[in-house]
């Protein structure tokens, strides 16, 4: 015991240096959920053009650097970067980009050059066309969907070939009941 009771003798009663009361104003507290709040779910860093939620546009827009949408469009759209459609966002326009995320509304087709990601909030009503894709679960999409690189964001369809399969002829040296219904 004598051991604790020498370094409280040395200094005297009530000056500790921890026990300063603090120099400015006490911080406010904050509750738990008050602080998800007050910071967004997603960083605006590095996005070069915002479209807040009560904003609304009709035409053609065209971006060269990312861009996030909260408000409304109706027309085209074309982004060179990445395009975050936002949950508040409502679309109803042709999209062109390079990587398209969307949480909220579109209504019409998206052609993504590279990447399309379809979060939980996600409705999508068109068709759509990207190299590659990711729906989370939740999300919603009503349409036709092509996954062929520049050619699905081109719009190409290439004719299949089936010469492999039928042991390296032609389809037209084929009797039509072995053919593919495409041919016939």
């Amino acid at each position: 015991m004598a051991l604790f009771g020498r370094d409280r003798e040395q200094e005297p009663r009530g000056q500790r240096p921890e026990a300063a009361p603090p120099s400015g104003p006490a911080p406010r507290e904050v509750k738990m959920f008050e602080r998800e709040k007050a910071q967004p779910q997603e960083t605006t860093a590095g996005t070069s053009a915002f479209l807040g939620k009560g904003s609304r546009v009709n035409g053609k827009l065209a971006f060269e650097g990312a861009v996030r949408i909260e408000g409304q469009v109706e027309g085209e759209i074309a982004a060179e970067e990445t395009l975050t459609i936002g949950e508040s966002a409502v679309l109803k326009a042709k999209i062109n980009g390079t990587s398209v995320v969307v949480h909220g509304q579109v209504t019409g087709d998206i052609a993504a050059r590279s990447l399309l990601e379809l979060h939980a909030t996600a409705k999508v009503v068109g068709n759509i066309s990207s190299p590659r894709l990711v729906v989370h679960e939740g999300a919603i999409f009503e349409g036709q969907c092509a996954m062929g690189g520049a050619q699905a964001a081109a719009g190409k369809k290439k004719k299949p070939d089936f010469s492999a399969l039928l042991g390296g002829q032609a389809a037209e040296d084929v009797p039509p009941t072995l053919q593919p219904d495409s041919t016939r």
